[in-house]
Formats: structure tokens, sequence, C-alpha cells
């Protein structure tokens, strides 16, 4: 009942081709991501998809980047400044093992998932980022020295 179905690409189907498991298995599916994906239950693979959410907010002193990231632990993260580059990663290998081997679908979190930013005129050494329920803060203080004051250039 629940065998992979042989994937076919033609485009609009046929009365003939139409398959009633083909229906049911839709709407299991359907049903099981809602169920799954709704409050309480973070979407591990969803986030892979479509990536990390951040809000980012700015004042006169600093940057704070806050960025969603559901269903991890903080060892799962990893935060880095390189060239500018501030990369927030995130790789689950995390494998579910049960006793029993008969069930109908299982959710394995795993997978890799990353979000960049380009950030410049920041202190690197005063970062600071705190990970708590579910959300990564990230401030990045500025640094004023290096602001370029911009340069008016001449048409001829």
């Amino acid at each position: 009942m629940f065998d992979l179905t042989p994937y076919r690409n033609r485009g609009v189907s046929r009365r003939e081709d139409y398959n009633a498991m083909d229906t049911i298995d839709r709407m299991f599916n359907s049903m099981v991501k809602e169920f799954f994906n709704g409050v309480g239950f973070p979407s591990f693979t969803s986030m892979a998809n479509e990536g990390i959410k951040v809000d980012i907010k700015e004042n006169d002193k600093e940057y704070i980047l806050e960025a969603e990231i559901p269903g991890v632990d903080k060892k799962d993260i990893k935060l880095e400044l390189k060239d500018d580059l501030l990369t927030i990663s995130v790789e689950r290998d995390e494998e579910i093992k049960e006793e029993k081997e008969n069930y109908i679908r299982r959710e394995i979190k795993r997978g890799r998932f990353q979000r960049s930013f380009y950030v410049d005129n920041i202190k690197e050494d005063e970062i600071k980022a705190k990970f708590k329920d579910g959300i990564l803060y990230i401030t990045l203080p500025k640094d004023e020295s290096e602001k370029s004051k911009g340069n008016q250039i001449e048409i001829e």
C-alpha cells in the first residue's frame, strides 16, 4: 500500500491514468504535513528548503540579528565571520531509533542548511551571540572608525 510510486512526467494526466491510491497518498501526506507543521511542531525539513528566517534591526551603536532556528540544539549551530561574511549554519545528524520497525512514516531529522550575510564596519572582537527558545540573537557592534565618509566623483 505504501510502495514507491514511479515518477511520470507527462503533463496533465488523462482520465485512464487516474489512480485512487495516488489520491489517498496525497491526502495522507497533506494531513500529516498540516498536523506536524502546526503550533508546537517545528519543521526542520521546511527550514532546510526555505532557509533560516531572520529579523535585522539597527540602532546607532549596533546591528541586532534574530534568526529563527526552532527544533535544534545550540551545539548544532555554527556561527562564523570570515571576509566580512557572517554565516549561520546548522548541521544535524539525528537518527531516531525505534524498537518496532513497522512504522508507516518517519521524519528523520537530518540535514544541513545555512544563511550568510555581508557585514562590514563592525567590531569583530565584540560580536555576541545567544541562543534561547529557538531564536539565535546576534549583536554586531558598529565600528564607526572605518565608516566611509563618501566621495563625490566629478563627471567629465
